[in-house]
C-alpha cells in the first residue's frame, strides 16, 4: 500500500492549512469513502450539531463544480451563514477544491486565519488533492490491516 505517500500528502495539506482542513475522498451517493479532517473539534461539533452540511456553500459548490475557489467568493450564496459561523471559530479565510477523475469526485476545504490563499497556494493544494485522489483510488481492495491503518490515520488527523 502507499500508506507513506498518503500520509505525506496529508501532511503537505496540513502544512498549507494552518487553521485546518476537510477532505472528502471518492464521494459516492453523497458519502465519502474517506474523510480526513483537522478542523478544531469545537467547530466540527458545532457544524454537526447544527446540521450545517446541508447548507454549506463549500459542499454545494464542490458537488456542482470542478476547480478551485476562495471562500470569500462563496459568501454571496451562503444564505444560512455557514461561512460567517466558521469565522467565529477562527476559520477566517479558505479555499475549496473539487476534482473528478474517472467519474469519482473528491471535495475539500482548506482554512487559514491570517490571510486569503494565494493563487500559487491554491494551485499547490489542487495538485496535492489530485495526487491524494489518485493514491486513494481503488483502496477497497486493500488488506484489512491496510484498511485499518488508513482509517486510523483519518481518526488521528481528525482528533
Amino acid at each position: 500500500m502507499q500508506r507513506a505517500s498518503i500520509a505525506a500528502l496529508l501532511h503537505e495539506i496540513d502544512r498549507l492549512s494552518p487553521a485546518g482542513f476537510a477532505v472528502a475522498m471518492h464521494i459516492r451517493f453523497t458519502r465519502p469513502t474517506y474523510l480526513f479532517q483537522t478542523y478544531a473539534k469545537r467547530w466540527m461539533d458545532h457544524y454537526s450539531a447544527k446540521g450545517m452540511v446541508v447548507h454549506d456553500p463549500l459542499v454545494h459548490w464542490g458537488l456542482q463544480n470542478v476547480g478551485r475557489i476562495r471562500w470569500s467568493e462563496l459568501e454571496a450564496i451562503d444564505s444560512h451563514g455557514v461561512l460567517e459561523a466558521a469565522k467565529d471559530f477562527g476559520l477566517m479565510n479558505g479555499a475549496s477544491i473539487s476534482v473528478v477523475i474517472d467519474g469519482s469526485r473528491s471535495i475539500s476545504g482548506f482554512a487559514r486565519a491570517d490571510r486569503e490563499y494565494t493563487d500559487a497556494e491554491m494551485q499547490e493544494l489542487e495538485e496535492i488533492l489530485v495526487a491524494l485522489h489518485l493514491a486513494t483510488t481503488g483502496l477497497g481492495d486493500l488488506s484489512e490491516s491496510d484498511q485499518r491503518a488508513l482509517t486510523e490515520l483519518s481518526i488521528k488527523l481528525t482528533h
